[in-house]
């Protein structure tokens, strides 16, 4: 009772309390982050190894299980690691035990990965290492085409200038483009020109290596000047690189160009993307995990003209698969409720106690609860998000309970002709301890909340926290802002019969409650006699209680159970896997034809657009974005549907039919693709991942497609599906190491020509050419161009030479 007291003797202080709250709660709701879920704060880390031409099986045994084993004894907190391998790339992820330093880790990791490179393939890089985040999605896409510019000048641009615009955006981030062409300087061997002047392509690369050197020549001091020594180190333009000479034979020199074809082309392309049928680039958009999703994309939306002013003629840049529309919608719909809820609660005080005076106490109760649960959450560094915001909407209705309490029984204090300050104080005594048991047993409630462990406790902790503190804030505010505006509002209302000088609204007002009253006895004694008829037949009542509660149970095993309601957002993202080993430009055939199967099921007037990325994109971008692509053969499709689309779920049930109809020898499954979804997959390409440990592969995967066929047979699941592929086409190559030694030759250099003229030399000796006109640094690769290189008569006929 004290606090109430003081409420009155000080409503001054009171007052200013209320507009502090008013206002802090208006700063802390505009600079909190806006996302779509609470941050997910589950510490990853993913490695990246890279090495082109090595097998996925080598990669594996040579590369990756050397980094678990050395990560399992010298990196701290480790509570798991798994890994990827695909040809040429070596992922893995490193999942840590909560509060563990990631600072730290990853500084372990990167010293003990470059130790590992002693015992790796000669000429690996070392890998890249990044923090992973559930939370680190992409929010939207930057695409670029142009009906002008060449696939390769598109994803140049998109690389070195696009990027470089994007990263001061704060809390984004963004991996390499995903389709077009690497720029490079392509250094296309002629097998039988090399073949007839005696040379093999490691001869090449090692001329080129020698002749293409980063080193300074330093200062020199002659006379009373000192002069910077420039040296033609590296050439300056792409045709110096044909004159360089490989070796002299009778006098005569024999240079790249006499056994080479040098251009300023592009790399064998690996990664092909398409929007609408055309080719294409996109850049990804990632947000940090304590980034806002709406500040990311406002920014980076807001930064596009600048890039499109500065940016080539023709090229056309625009931002598609905007995620944070959905974010907007599902805060949007959250908000909406709240206000609804509010404006219902207000009709039902306003029906039930007849006065506006009420109303108004009440409905500024509420929200100054609202506004200190949001500076409690901004306290505690939690952000905005459906989450907090539907706990919030949740605590609005628990919220009535205690300022209309409060004013319910002054009201009938009141109504007992007691004076307005006495009334006031005995009905908060009156209400002072059902309203604090009241209060804590809803704080309670949310208590096992600080038991959950793993995603679950980052998702419902805010949302607990929310309605705890908006709990406590709302008794808080029945005790001291609620009595003060009673005394201050109520002193000039009237009970009782009005006298004939009263005005026409009161009049009314005053017949509205006789009314209401009446109505309400009525209600009342109704209810008596319903319970008195009852208690009469205690045993039938409780006996269809009990048939009501077992029936209820029951339904538990026909509704389901899921971690979060499923969302449609619009978005459908179709994994397509043509047959094992068919090159990318067969794929990119069959995913056009995938595109017209999908245009025939989605009516156009609800088809936004389709974006396709085939093949596997640069080996660092997999640490970043999400993908199930292992090769040429895999390819990604991404529907996106108008607003105003009929159900998601009936064309993906559709499209499964069709599609395993049509292309029979293909595979076909669907992913999540809306921004919900992929968070709470946590990286994984399903929710529900099965993994299967042994020491024989062979065995390990037939016991894997066993279990497939058997989970197929289970009612409510789609699209099981192996994701290893383990049937990829290999041509072996046996070398006679007798016969190589007879010829000067030894398994090195067997394997460092064909390394070279399969998978380039950019990963054993890499080389570099400094563009003077945009300053950017591209490689120079020697390498056998695919067309000389399409029969196996032709591999085999690859020269070599002894060292």
């Amino acid at each position: 009772m004290w606090i109430v007291e003081l409420a009155l003797r000080r409503p001054y202080t009171i007052a200013v309390m209320s507009i502090l709250i008013l206002v802090m709660g208006i700063l802390s709701l505009t600079r909190m982050v806006v996302d779509i879920f609470p941050p997910i704060d589950i510490p990853v880390v993913a490695v990246v190894w890279a090495y082109p031409g090595l097998p996925a099986e080598d990669m594996e045994r040579r590369v990756v299980l050397i980094s678990e084993r050395a990560y399992s004894t010298t990196v701290n907190g480790i509570e798991r690691i798994e890994s990827q391998s695909i040809p040429g790339v070596g992922l893995l992820k490193v999942y840590f035990q909560p509060g563990a330093d990631i600072g730290a880790a990853i500084a372990q990791i990167s010293s003990v990965s470059s130790t590992i490179l002693r015992i790796a393939p000669p000429g690996m890089n070392p890998p890249n290492v990044i923090q992973f985040n559930a939370s680190n999605v992409p929010v939207a896409q930057i695409t670029a085409s142009s009906s002008t510019l060449p696939e390769e000048k598109i994803f140049d641009y998109g690389l070195n200038f696009i990027r470089v615009r994007l990263f001061t955006i704060p809390g984004l981030s963004s991996p390499a483009p995903f389709g077009g062409k690497q720029r490079q300087v392509n250094v296309d061997i002629d097998p039988q020109a090399t073949a007839a002047k005696g040379l093999s392509p490691s001869d090449v690369v090692t001329a080129l290596t020698a002749s293409n050197i980063i080193l300074p020549a330093g200062t020199a001091r002659i006379a009373d000047r000192e002069y910077n020594v420039v040296m033609n180190s590296s050439p300056s333009v792409v045709a110096q690189f044909a004159s360089i000479p490989i070796k002299i034979v009778g006098g005569v020199p024999i240079t790249i160009g006499d056994v080479a074809k040098v251009s300023d082309a592009y790399a064998d392309q690996t990664n092909i993307v398409r929007v609408n049928g055309h080719r294409a680039t996109y850049m990804a958009i990632l947000k940090h995990a304590d980034a806002s999703t709406l500040a990311v994309v406002d920014a980076t939306r807001d930064a596009l003209p600048q890039i499109k002013a500065a940016a080539p003629d023709g090229l056309d840049l625009r931002l598609d698969f905007d995620q944070s529309v959905f974010v907007r919608g599902a805060i949007k719909s959250v908000l909406r409720e709240a206000v609804i809820s509010s404006f219902l609660v207000s009709l039902m005080i306003g029906l039930f106690l007849g006065s506006w005076r009420s109303v108004v106490i009440v409905c500024t109760s509420i929200p100054l609860a609202i506004f200190s649960a949001v500076i409690g959450l901004k306290l505690t560094g939690h952000t905005i998000n459906i989450m907090t915001l539907g706990g919030l909407s949740l605590a609005i209705g628990m919220l009535v309970d205690d300022a209309t309490v409060e004013v319910e029984n002054i009201h009938r204090n009141r109504g007992e002709g007691k004076p307005l300050t006495v009334a006031i104080l005995d009905g908060a005594r009156q209400i002072a301890v059902p309203a604090i048991v009241a209060t804590l047993a809803i704080c309670i409630v949310f208590f096992p909340v600080v038991l959950l462990v793993g995603p679950a406790k980052f998702l419902f902790m805010p949302l607990a926290l929310a309605v705890v503190l908006a709990m406590m804030a709302s008794y808080l505010l029945s005790r001291t802002l609620v009595p003060t505006l009673s005394r201050l509002l109520m002193a000039s209302e009237r009970h009782g019969a009005p006298d004939d000088h009263a005005g026409r609204w009161t009049r009314f007002a005053h017949r509205f409650n006789e009314r209401r009253d009446a109505g309400f006895e009525r209600v009342q004694n109704a209810y008596g006699r319903a319970l008195s008829l009852l208690l009469a037949h205690r045993r039938f009542v409780i006996a269809s209680a009990g048939l009501i509660s077992v029936a209820s149970f029951a339904l538990v095993w026909v509704i389901g159970t899921d971690f979060f309601p499923s969302v449609d957002a619009g978005l459908m993202k179709l994994h397509f896997r043509a047959p094992s080993g068919t090159r990318i430009e067969e794929t990119e055939k069959l995913v056009g034809r995938v595109e017209q199967r999908i245009r025939d099921v989605v009516p156009a007037g609800e088809l936004e657009t389709i974006n396709d990325m085939i093949g596997v994109p640069i080996y660092y971008n997999l640490a970043f974005v999400q993908t199930d692509n292992v090769g040429g053969m895999d390819a990604d499709i991404l529907v996106a549907l108008k607003e105003h689309h009929h159900p998601t779920e009936g064309y993906m049930r559709t499209l499964r039919k069709v599609l395993a109809d049509e292309f029979p020898g293909s595979s076909f499954y669907f992913q999540p693709a809306d921004i919900v979804s992929q968070v709470l997959n946590f990286g994984l390409s399903a929710p529900i991942d099965v993994q299967i440990e042994g020491a024989n592969l062979a065995v390990t995967a037939q016991v894997a497609r066993s279990l497939r066929d058997k989970l197929r047979e289970i009612p409510g699941t789609a699209d099981v599906h192996v994701q290893q592929v383990l049937d990829y086409p290999t041509l072996h190559l046996d070398v006679d190491r007798v016969r190589a030694a007879q010829l000067g030759l030894s398994q090195r250099d067997v394997a460092n020509s064909l390394l070279i003229s399969l998978s380039s030399s950019s990963g054993v000796a890499p080389s570099y050419f400094l563009n003077p006109q945009n300053n950017v640094n591209y490689s120079v690769v020697v390498k056998t161009p695919l067309t000389r290189m399409a029969t196996v008569p032709s591999l085999l006929g690859t020269p070599l030479t002894p060292p």
